[in-house]
């Protein structure tokens, strides 16, 4: 049987699936092909019921209940830290008439962006330019994922809002879910159980080879350093990552119940996880 796995090009879900890109972890005879893509694209992939397993935002698995079942691992969360809003030096310190450079509108940082600010102005960019285009003049502000929040001082900006840190104040400490792992429910019970411990085990196994794992991620740093990419990778793959417990359990129905109190997802959800 050939499952696809569809995640990001970044060194953190590198790190997370490296037990079975390795074939470190063995794979009871399915076979596993990995598909990189950026988050919007798989995003707009997983209405369609593309890929067997993918990486999605949160934003957009509330668009997809009927198709797919979160799995009980995988996610990436920011604990105190998350998407940053940054401007360049000088610019103004908050959001009041400026339109900030966001990486897609089903991605849980423009989600947690609205329920921050509600009446926020903004303009979709591919996540990879926005550093760039808050440099360069292009936008006044931009919404950073992924590296960027770790090197946008490199640049000269200055943030604005960590909403993994207004997230954490105002709900008493809870991390800010932002992507997770989901599999297609038309698979089966007995097969998402399957692929669910196969993928559990490749989490597992690069958190107990870190250095091993982390060589492999660094090939999708985009241009992070060592130290970097292992900051980066230590800050989205965790216990959390392995395992989202009470806490995380109780954020991710946290940010659907206040995103549907807001009205910017298209119903309420009821949280369920795949075995």
């Amino acid at each position: 049987m050939k499952i696809t796995v569809a995640h990001s090009p970044d060194s953190d879900d590198a790190f997370m699936h490296y037990g079975l890109a390795s074939g470190r972890v063995p794979t009871d005879g399915i076979e596993f092909a990995h598909l990189l893509a950026d988050i919007e694209t798989l995003n707009k992939a997983a209405f369609e019921g593309k890929y067997e397993v993918s990486a999605v935002s949160f934003h957009a698995y509330a668009h997809l209940t009927g198709t797919y079942l979160l799995l009980p691992h995988g996610s990436s969360m920011g604990d105190d830290y998350g998407p940053i809003v940054v401007a360049r030096s000088g610019s103004p310190s908050s959001l009041q008439g400026v339109t900030v450079a966001v990486p897609g509108t089903l991605t849980t940082a423009l989600l947690a962006l609205r329920m921050y600010d509600p009446d926020v102005r903004y303009v979709v960019m591919p996540f990879d330019r926005i550093q760039d285009a808050v440099r360069d003049g292009e936008v006044a502000a931009g919404l950073l994922i992924h590296e960027g929040q770790l090197t946008y001082q490199d640049d000269g900006l200055k943030k604005i809002v960590d909403l993994g840190e207004w997230w954490a104040e105002r709900t008493g400490g809870l991390p800010l879910p932002l992507g997770g792992n989901v599999i297609r429910r038309d698979l089966g019970s007995e097969v998402i159980a399957t692929v669910s411990r196969l993928l559990h085990e490749s989490i597992a196994y690069a958190l107990a080879h870190r250095q091993e794992a982390l060589d492999y991620a660094l090939q999708f740093g985009r241009g992070l350093d060592r130290a970097k990419a292992d900051r980066f990778v230590g800050m989205y793959v965790n216990e959390l990552t392995l395992e989202y417990g009470d806490r995380g359990r109780e954020a991710v129905a946290r940010l659907f119940d206040e995103a549907w109190e807001k009205r910017l997802i298209p119903k309420h959800i009821e949280v369920e996880f795949s075995a």
